[in-house]
């Protein structure tokens, strides 16, 4: 049975054999490993990024690049490469095998190899090591058609000042043990509050309702840094759309018109539940259709723009 969520994609049998870049390495699927001694393996000491190939161009690459090294200036990592020279590896991995659109790239920088199992980042032998994997992915309409459900997970996201949720670190075991619980209730993921009680996120989306023509979304300090998330705002500020970040609880989710999450790879996916309660009429809503509409036109524009800068 295929798993229902806001990452289920399309089966796509070219995934079998694409190539995987590993330390300036493409090898097939099958073959692709890290050593069992790399620091995201044993401590989840890493970063990571995703983003989407779209008619030949990485959508809003420079935003992912940024969060990306923002998250290595946090934990303290050195890159030991270039922006310049991470895009060519993207773009090497892409076109070894011949990939131009549909296309979902995820990649991993970890702190390095380690001379034995420890926290202490001084033991790393080599590094960073890098990881990308390239997939055809198309996101299923069922999950747009049907909507998903939410749980509220007890687990809490985390204090800024312990680990900063804008983080995009290996480190989501706190997420995963949210998704458990959701699953175990009957939902398909998780609704994630922050230390004070009020709406932050999803355990991998972000978060948005609409009340009375208004979009709310939670203010940003304890929710992800995600691309989607600032698109959203950013097509609602354009275009007229009150949307407000903002403190709100479950008294707010529970009574409103609608709601959806946002997130690279499935764009906006409507919530038709949380926690047993029906949204509005329990299917998409119209706001989040237009919405989701002004988005795909953002993609459209920058892919537009990239194809331009790229002729200049």
């Amino acid at each position: 049975m295929p798993v229902h969520g806001t990452h289920n994609a399309v089966p796509d049998d070219r995934n079998d054999n694409i190539l995987i870049y590993v330390n300036g390495e493409l090898v097939p699927r099958n073959a692709a490993k890290i050593s069992v001694f790399d620091s995201g393996y044993l401590v989840g000491d890493g970063i990571w990024e995703a983003l989407r190939l779209h008619e030949d161009v990485l959508v809003f690459l420079d935003e992912h690049l940024n969060r990306l090294w923002q998250g290595a200036v946090t934990i303290g990592m050195k890159m030991n490469m270039t922006r310049e020279e991470l895009t060519g590896k993207l773009w090497q991995t892409l076109r070894a095998n011949n990939m131009h659109d549909g296309v979902h790239v995820r990649f991993m920088v970890t702190r390095g190899t380690k001379k034995t199992p420890s926290q202490d980042p001084r033991l790393v032998l080599s590094g960073p090591n890098l990881v990308i994997i390239p997939e055809y992915k198309q996101a299923s309409s069922d999950s747009r058609n049907r909507g998903v459900t939410l749980f509220t997970s007890t687990i809490r996201r985390g204090s800024p000042d312990y680990l900063d949720p804008r983080l995009n670190c290996h480190s989501k075991l706190h997420e995963v043990m949210a998704l458990v619980q959701a699953i175990e209730a009957g939902a398909d993921e998780a609704l994630m509050l922050d230390i004070h009680g009020f709406v932050a996120t999803c355990n991998a989306t972000n978060f948005f309702m609409v009340k009375n023509g208004e979009v709310w979304t939670s203010t940003g300090q304890y929710c992800m840094n995600g691309i989607t998330r600032g698109k959203i705002i950013k097509v609602s500020n354009e275009n007229g759309i009150p949307c407000y970040q903002k403190n709100f609880s479950l008294f707010d989710v529970y009574g409103a018109d609608e709601a959806f999450v946002t997130g690279t790879f499935g764009g906006l996916t409507p919530v038709i539940k949380v926690d047993g309660r029906v949204i509005g009429d329990g299917k998409p809503g119209a706001l989040m259709e237009k919405l989701s509409a002004l988005y795909e036109a953002e993609v459209h524009r920058a892919v537009l723009a990239a194809k331009e800068a790229q002729q200049s």
